[in-house]
């Protein structure tokens, strides 16, 4: 919708926002792409994605920085998005030898034989237990025949008990 208005003896026109825009289309050549919008979506991501950095990486990282010259660090580190404590900590692991630990699952290589063991251990007492039990329910199946007066077929006995 147009509206016409006269401010001190100059005309002016009002557009709506809808009506502003089709102008624009239409001034638009036909043969050149719309406009993108190139703002930034300002969402902030609800999560944040570790970072893990390999031992290369860390010995690579402490040796530009030893390298670097009085303010070529702060450059270094916001490049590399990284701040001085991580130096620091890294140094620290460098100088004292340590190296750190292989990235992954943890193997437990030497408590998989123990945890095997223990398992063997409980199924051993299961079962023994069920053979106690078939045993005790055997020898009053004999008791009751006897009683009855039938026979049962006996096995010979194991002289390993």
């Amino acid at each position: 919708m147009i509206a016409n208005d006269q401010v001190k003896g100059q005309e002016v026109m009002s557009l709506s926002s809808m009506e502003a825009a089709d102008l624009r289309r239409d001034e638009e050549p036909s043969g050149s792409e719309p406009k993108v919008d190139r703002t930034p979506d300002p969402e902030v991501r609800s999560e944040g994605k570790r970072r893990y950095l390999t031992a290369a990486y860390k010995a690579r990282i402490l040796r530009l920085a030893d390298a670097c010259k009085v303010g070529e660090l702060g450059p270094l580190l916001r490049r590399e998005g990284l701040y001085s404590s991580h130096l620091t900590k890294w140094r620290q692991d460098r100088d004292a030898g340590r190296v750190p630990p292989p990235r992954g699952r943890k193997k437990e290589l030497a408590t998989t034989g123990r945890h095997e063991a223990e398992r063997q251990q409980k199924e051993i007492e299961r079962l023994t237990e069920k053979l106690r039990r078939a045993e005790l329910i055997i020898d009053f199946q004999k008791k009751v025949a006897a009683l009855l007066g039938n026979t049962l077929a006996t096995l010979p006995e194991d002289d390993a008990k």
